[in-house]
Formats: C-alpha cells, sequence, structure tokens
C-alpha cells in the first residue's frame, strides 16, 4: 500500500457518508409531504454503496486466494435509490388530499419515511464518518512520527 492510500480510502467512506446524511436528511424533511411534484406522497430514498475495486494491492494471509479479492480501494456510492415500499395510510378526511372515492376514502397517504429508522441511519452514517476521520487523523500522526524517526 502507498503512503496515502490509507487516507484516499477513508475520503472515499467520509464522502459517501456525508452523501448519506444528507440523503437521510432529505428523508426526514419530507416526512410528511403528502404531495410532491410527480403526483403522490415522498418516497424515501436510500443510498446504495460498494467497495471500489479499481486495482486491489493488499491481499489478506488468512484466505485463500480464490476467496481474497484484495481489500480495494476504498468505497464508491453505486446508487440513489427510491424506495417503492406502500404509503402509509392516515384517517383525515378534511386534509386537501384525502382519498375521494373507492375503499380508502378519507385516507391520506402519507410518505414510507420511519422517523425512528432515519435517525438510526443518521446515526449510523454519523459515527462512520467519524471513524473516517479517525484514521485520517491517526495516519498524519502516523507519518509525523516517521519523520521523526528520520531526523535522528
Amino acid at each position: 500500500m502507498g503512503l496515502f492510500s490509507t487516507i484516499n480510502i477513508a475520503a472515499t467512506g467520509m464522502s459517501a457518508e456525508r452523501l448519506r446524511t444528507d440523503v437521510i436528511s432529505n428523508n426526514i424533511a419530507n416526512a410528511s409531504t403528502t404531495e410532491t411534484q410527480e403526483g403522490g406522497p415522498f418516497k424515501r430514498s436510500r443510498v446504495v454503496l460498494a467497495s471500489r475495486k479499481d486495482s486491489p494491492d493488499f491481499r489478506t494471509a488468512y484466505l485463500p486466494g480464490f476467496m481474497d479479492e484484495g481489500a480495494g480501494n476504498g468505497v464508491e456510492v453505486k446508487a440513489i435509490e427510491v424506495d417503492n415500499s406502500p404509503s402509509r395510510l392516515v384517517w383525515d378526511p378534511t386534509h386537501p388530499n384525502a382519498i375521494v372515492s373507492g375503499p380508502n376514502a378519507g385516507y391520506v397517504e402519507y410518505p414510507n419515511v420511519n422517523i425512528v429508522n432515519e435517525m438510526v441511519d443518521l446515526i449510523s452514517a454519523s459515527r462512520a464518518y467519524e471513524a473516517n476521520a479517525s484514521v485520517i487523523q491517526g495516519s498524519k500522526e502516523m507519518f509525523i512520527k516517521a519523520l521523526d524517526i528520520g531526523r535522528v
């Protein structure tokens, strides 16, 4: 591994977690949006991450060769997917977006956003961001110590 590989890998993680935080924040902000420009209630989004395998250069001694694809070069965002799970139906016939006719008349379709799950995901993204920041800080400290050893 190169001198700055650790920092580069952690930086990709920080970038991905920042995007996750933005998407989760958008989900929370729209948790009660019953009408969007596309029509219908807001649909929850989620970030899909995958390891970047541009040129893995580190292999572990503990796995057989056919199982070890290398550590990779960080993480990348594959997609931002829309969750198409069903919307929540809430009885409120006075709401302007209430369903007028049919078996669900009087109900309002609310987004499929669960605030508790979103908050747990937000804490997870925040902790992952902090962990990557700690890796960068540890790498910087290790580089400084190596330079100090070289001065002697």
